[in-house]
């Protein structure tokens, strides 16, 4: 093959005959013994570390540069998603493949917008983890096909859904300034539901943060004027 011939390969592939390397992210030491055990038998992975929560996760990337990693998403001590982000923000040449027990729309796509590039559940047949971790490792996406239908379901969501009474409280608190830790005592539920509620009044009101939620809600009179 001549020079002209030759076909560009991007700077962060992984070598056809080199071994992918992975890193274990999971609260529990049973999954995670569990799975440094199945890919260190399969040919083609080394497994570089473990994490046991995203903040240690994104330490340990930037000091090992695994190809993948499997991320879990609710763990103590620090979730998935953040670490994502993080690792996201920072431009690290991993990526993250998302293996949990959650498939809700608060979970995926939260996963799926700070930077995932697959998501599977930890019911997914051995064959099948491995083939994602190969398509990870190449920037490929993998996604589940339960949470490719949620995904699907969400892209074609009617636009302008109306909010839920519930997400029209959290919204008003969130227009106060009130924070979350606030928001779940003052209406007596969790964080982790005020979250959900968030999540999906951004998807509803098509916007990424908390104050685009506020002035988007002010804009169409959710919020004050014709909306009270």
């Amino acid at each position: 093959m001549t020079d002209d011939e030759s076909v560009a390969v991007p700077e962060d592939a992984v070598p056809e005959d080199a071994a992918i390397s992975v890193l274990v992210v999971d609260d529990h030491p049973v999954v995670r013994d569990g799975l440094r055990g199945m890919f260190e038998s399969a040919p083609g992975f080394t497994v570089l570390g473990e994490a046991s929560n995203g903040v240690e996760a994104v330490g340990l990337v930037a000091e090992l540069d695994p190809d993948v990693v499997l991320m879990d998403l609710r763990m103590p001590g620090g979730g998935g998603v953040d670490a994502i982000a993080e690792l996201t923000r920072r431009g690290a040449r991993a990526k993250v493949l998302v293996l949990t027990t959650y498939d809700t729309d608060s979970d995926t796509i939260p996963a799926i917008e700070a930077g995932a590039t697959g998501y599977l559940l930890k019911d997914a047949p051995r064959e099948e983890l491995f083939a994602a971790v190969r398509a990870a490792a190449e920037g490929r996406t993998v996604l589940s096909p339960a949470v490719a239908s949620r995904l699907v379901s969400a892209v074609r969501a009617p636009a302008n859904e109306p909010l839920s009474p519930r997400e029209r409280e959290v919204l008003a608190l969130v227009a106060k300034g009130t924070s979350n830790r606030e928001i779940a005592r003052e209406l007596f539920i969790s964080e982790a539901t005020v979250k959900t509620h968030l999540t999906h009044l951004y998807a509803k009101l098509g916007v990424n943060d908390r104050a685009a939620a506020v002035a988007t809600a002010y804009e169409r009179g959710i919020l004050g004027g014709r909306g009270e």
